[in-house]
C-alpha cells in the first residue's frame, strides 16, 4: 500500500522506514532536504514539493501529516486540498488539540474528502518497538487504513485500534500523555528522595535495574530512566528545564471541564513550568513572607 507523508523529522522518518520493512511504500516531503534525500536512500520516495507527492500516489490517495500542531496543520491541509480526489483520506499523525481534529473532520468531508485522527506514541523508539496508535474517524476508513497500522503497530492485534469518532484518537493521546506526565514526576521525585539520603550512599543506576523486573513500578518509562541514569547517574551538565508540547495542559483543562479531579496531572504539569523559572518569584515570595510572619532567616544573593 502506498503512503504519502508530510514531515519527515526523526519520528515521520522511522515511520517511513518500518513501512518500507513492512512491504508499504511512502512518498514523503520535507522542508529539510537532507531528510529527503535520506528517505530515498532507505528505499522510499523522496519529492520536492506537496503537488509532487499527491502526483507520485496512485489511487485513492492516503497521506499522513506529521507537523506541529495548529497552524502548521491547517496550512498543510489548505495547500493539500486543490491536488485531492473525492475520497482521498488525510491522517493527522501528530500531537492536535482533539478539537481542532474535530473541526478538520467537519471541514475536510464537507469538501469531499476524508479524515482520520491518530494519537501516536512511541517517539524514537517506535521504529524498532512500533507504535501505539489511538485511531479517531470513521469505520471505513479506519478499515481502509488498517494494512498501514498493523505495520507500525508493535504486532497487526496489539497496540492500536479504532477508539472512537473523529477528535476521539487525539483525545485519548492527550490523556495518554497527561499521564506520562504523572509517571514522570513520580519517579523524579522518588529518585531525588534517594540521592538526598546521603548516608545511605545509594546508587540510582542499581536500584532502577533493581525495579525493571518484578516491581510493581516497573514499566517502559523506567527502563529508559535506567538507561539514562547508567549514562550519567548525577546528571551531569543537564539544566532543570524541563518543556511540556501542550498535552498535559489540555488533559488538566479537559478534566476541570468535566468537573474531574486530578491532582497528580495537574501538580506534574506546574512542576514543568516552574522548573523554567530561575530564582523564582513565587519561592521568593514565600521566603520573604516567613521572614515577616516568623523572622525566619532568608538567603540573599
Amino acid at each position: 500500500m502506498q503512503l504519502g507523508m508530510i514531515g519527515l523529522g526523526k519520528m515521520g522518518g522511522n515511520m517511513a522506514e518500518r513501512l518500507k520493512l513492512g512491504g508499504h511504500q511512502v512518498v514523503g516531503f520535507d522542508f529539510n532536504a537532507e531528510a529527503v534525500a535520506h528517505l530515498t536512500a532507505s528505499g522510499n520516495v523522496g519529492v520536492s514539493s506537496l503537488e509532487e507527492l499527491v502526483q507520485k500516489l496512485e489511487g485513492r490517495r492516503a497521506i499522513w501529516i506529521m507537523v506541529p500542531q495548529g497552524k502548521p496543520v491547517d496550512e498543510t491541509i489548505a495547500k493539500l486540498e486543490p491536488h485531492l480526489n473525492p475520497g482521498d483520506i488525510l491522517i493527522d499523525g501528530g500531537n492536535s488539540y482533539y478539537k481542532d481534529s474535530m473541526r478538520r473532520y467537519k471541514e475536510v468531508t464537507a469538501k469531499g474528502f476524508q479524515f482520520a485522527d491518530v494519537g501516536t506514541s512511541g517517539g524514537v523508539w517506535g521504529l524498532k518497538e512500533g507504535y501505539s496508535m489511538m485511531v479517531g474517524g470513521d469505520k471505513e476508513v479506519v478499515d481502509y487504513l488498517r494494512p498501514i497500522f498493523e505495520t507500525l503497530a508493535p504486532g497487526s492485534d496489539k497496540g492500536w485500534g479504532h477508539v472512537g469518532p473523529a477528535g476521539a484518537g487525539h483525545f485519548v493521546k492527550m490523556v495518554h500523555n497527561g499521564i506520562e506526565y504523572g509517571m514522570m514526576q513520580a519517579y523524579a521525585e522518588g529518585f531525588t528522595v534517594m540521592d538526598k539520603k546521603e548516608e545511605f550512599h545509594l546508587n540510582l543506576p542499581q536500584i532502577a535495574q533493581i525495579w525493571r523486573y518484578g516491581s510493581v513500578v516497573r514499566s517502559w518509562l523506567l527502563d529508559l530512566t535506567a538507561d539514562a541514569l547508567a549514562g550519567n547517574p548525577t546528571l551531569d551538565g543537564l539544566q532543570a528545564y524541563v518543556v511540556d508540547s501542550g498535552e498535559g495542559r489540555w488533559t488538566v483543562f479537559e478534566a476541570f471541564d468535566l468537573n474531574v479531579s486530578a491532582p497528580v496531572i495537574t501538580e506534574s504539569v506546574i512542576r514543568r513550568i516552574r522548573s523554567r523559572e530561575e530564582n523564582n518569584f513565587t519561592d521568593r515570595m514565600l521566603a520573604i513572607m516567613r521572614k515577616e510572619f516568623g523572622g525566619h532567616a532568608v538567603k540573599e544573593g
